[in-house]
């Protein structure tokens, strides 16, 4: 049955900044042709439940809410500088099967047939994404990022709005880039490892270290959680 006539229940993990855009980019999606049945957010924030946004209502707790619906897909919406964590932490608890997550790629983003995304990612509008390029799961590629030919992005690797790739980069397990950040080609950004907006990486990017400025230069450590560094979800 094609998807007009049946779309796929799908919730969103987390009602922030992140996760009302998705909303907006499945809104998108439906609007060439209905792929998803956008039931709701779920949040654990209490405050949030009942409030509605993006025309979508916040219905609860995430473990309950997901549990309740068997049947939808999932896509966790959560990430910030201060905790770039949390994906993986969400993630991991679920213990989901793969193909219980969605992959959201708003119709307005240019990806070429080569290129590879994984389960779980959330590809905003404007966004291009090259020849063989590869994008691995849960990942968030915010509007007008540009990932270009053989770069390779890891799981859980958060690219800010207006992010720049040159070719053959690799952006390791759970990295953010900050908005308007550059990298040089054939770089790597280590794992955990946050970049500062606006920052022009012309060296490589040691895993958990900050880097800041033009150039940029190391600025500090990130400490990773002990449940997180070293595992898989």
């Amino acid at each position: 049955m094609s998807a007009s006539s049946n779309p796929t229940p799908l919730l969103i993990v987390g009602a922030g900044g992140f996760g009302r855009e998705t909303a907006a980019a499945v809104h998108a999606v439906n609007a060439v042709a209905p792929r998803w049945d956008l039931l709701g957010f779920v949040d654990d924030d209490p405050a949030l439940a009942g409030r509605e946004f993006e025309g979508v209502d916040i219905l609860g707790s995430v473990d309950a809410e997901i549990a309740a619906r068997p049947s939808a897909h999932v896509v966790v919406c959560t990430g910030r500088p201060g905790n770039h964590f949390s994906r993986f932490a969400i993630v991991r608890r679920l213990r989901l099967a793969p193909d219980r997550y969605a992959t959201i790629v708003h119709p307005a983003a240019s990806i070429a047939a080569t290129a590879v995304i994984g389960h779980g990612s959330v590809i905003l509008a404007g966004v291009v994404a090259t020849a063989q390029c590869w994008i691995g799961s849960h990942v968030a590629v915010m509007p007008v990022v540009s990932i270009t030919h053989d770069d390779r992005i890891g799981d859980f690797a958060t690219l800010a709005s207006g992010v720049r790739l040159g070719g053959g980069v690799a952006v390791e397990l759970g990295a953010y880039l900050g908005a308007g950040a550059l990298v040089r080609e054939a770089l790597t950004v280590g794992a955990w490892s946050l970049v500062a907006m606006g920052a022009v990486v012309t060296r490589a990017v040691p895993p958990a270290e900050m880097w800041a400025g033009v150039p940029a230069r190391r600025r500090g450590t990130v400490e990773v959680p002990p449940d997180v560094a070293g595992r898989e979800p």
